[in-house]
């Protein structure tokens, strides 16, 4: 299968929009429903759309989840644990890197904690496959956080689902998908109380109703399509590299491989290794759609290639080269970096402990993945204890007031010298 070759000089950041208008008109639609009429708008879109049915529960509690949980084999039982506990060492290291601040300021001191929200809904897709990994990598990090209360929303929950849910130690999981399912979340129905954060990825509806409840509560991010840009030099494996590209062109049709290298052989050798793993992928039809949207580049050296990456500022990177550590210390912008052959981007994907809800879209250059921070609000202080040392600061706080004409604040000032 042949990719599509750009140029250096030609390869843009696309910044992606991430929903279009017309689903946002349509998800506002649902969300005002379900803030006008609860638990019943909710449920009406629902079996609608074939994610509910009329005499089943609609939230599923920790008995139903730990049923769950019970009836899944010892061996799969093991791989939810382990994937968890990783994901939770890493997200309690993270906790633990975040510290209270006190400093001094003239007459006293300032500072700063760090205090988890209250409630957190985490959604999970249910389209074509479950997604477990998503459940365990943002219920367990807001457990992590301290957050006291966590809902997972997803569409028909499978079984397995349900016991990432109870591993990761959510309180409930409503059965719900879609936009109707984020306003469950943002407004509150009967058994969900209205959440702070909402995190984890969704489609089109799921990102749109994010978008428009963002303000009202919070949100990681509004998350597009998948990507990953491998770049590689003379070292790289091309059937490593295919395997790796196919591995995320098997999201979705959407999704976005692109390869980097300073070695033009690689492409011929990477194209060859696509047409033989795409001959026994299962998911070669939508594999073959996402690669044929994809590109490859070949550039001179490593110097040309880094401000390109700059410039794409993708989710996921993979640094398929003979010096990976020394490039990755460049490197500006990118979502998540994976260093050398051996760490596969699939192994981020599930569980080797940093979070897979990464941003994309290029907006790796302001923001980044979901963790412990998410669930974090940062709340300063201050505190006078010697306001003889603390006049000059009061004087100034009098003049500024002044100088924007807001005479009550001055005068608020000013008592203080008194």
């Amino acid at each position: 299968m042949k990719l599509t070759r750009r140029a250096p000089s030609d390869v843009r950041a696309t910044r992606r929009v991430a929903v279009d208008e017309a689903t946002l008109q349509a998800a506002q639609t649902i969300l005002d429903e379900v803030r006008d009429r609860g638990l019943a708008a909710v449920l009406d879109h629902a079996e609608r759309l074939g994610d509910w049915q009329r005499g089943q529960p609609y939230l599923l509690g920790s008995a139903e989840l730990k049923q769950a949980y019970d009836a899944c084999s010892t061996e799969v039982q093991g791989v939810l644990r382990r994937t968890a506990e990783r994901i939770r060492t890493f997200a309690e290291a993270q906790r633990a890197a975040l510290l209270p601040l006190t400093t001094g300021i003239p007459g006293g001191e300032a500072g700063h904690h760090l205090l988890p929200v209250a409630c957190a809904g985490c959604y999970a897709p249910g389209g074509r496959f479950p997604l477990p990994s998503s459940v365990l990598m943002t219920a367990t990090v807001a457990r992590v956080a301290g957050v006291e209360s966590v809902t997972v929303a997803s569409p028909r929950p499978a079984q397995i689902t349900l016991a990432a849910a109870y591993v990761a130690g959510a309180d409930a999981v409503l059965a719900v998908g879609g936009a109707q399912a984020i306003a469950a979340l943002a407004y509150g129905i009967d058994g969900v109380a209205p959440v702070d954060v909402i995190v984890g990825p969704g489609n089109r509806w799921v990102t749109a109703a994010k978008q428009l409840v963002s303000g009202l509560v919070g949100i990681d991010m509004l998350a597009g399509p998948s990507e990953l840009l491998v770049l590689a030099d003379h070292s790289a494996d091309p059937a490593v590299v295919a395997a790796d590209l196919l591995a995320q062109a098997e999201h979705d049709v959407d999704a976005l491989p692109i390869l980097v290298t300073t070695h033009e052989p690689l492409v011929a050798a990477v194209e060859k290794e696509l047409d033989a793993q795409l001959a026994t992928l299962p998911t070669a039809a939508t594999a073959r759609e996402a690669v044929a949207r994809g590109f490859a580049v070949v550039v001179s050296s490593l110097d040309e290639a880094l401000p390109l990456i700059d410039r794409l500022a993708p989710e996921h990177l993979e640094l398929e080269l003979e010096d990976a550590s020394t490039v990755a210390s460049r490197i500006r912008n990118a979502g998540a970096i994976f260093v050398g052959s051996h760490a596969a981007e699939v192994l981020g994907d599930y569980g080797a402990g940093p979070n897979h809800v990464l941003p994309t879209g290029t907006t790796a250059r302001y923001t980044g993945g979901l963790s412990v921070l998410t669930f974090l609000r940062l709340r300063t202080w201050l505190r006078i204890d010697h306001p003889t040392e603390a006049r000059q600061l009061v004087e100034d706080a009098i003049a500024l007031a002044r100088l924007e004409g807001l005479e009550g604040h001055a005068r608020s000032a000013e008592r203080r010298l008194r």
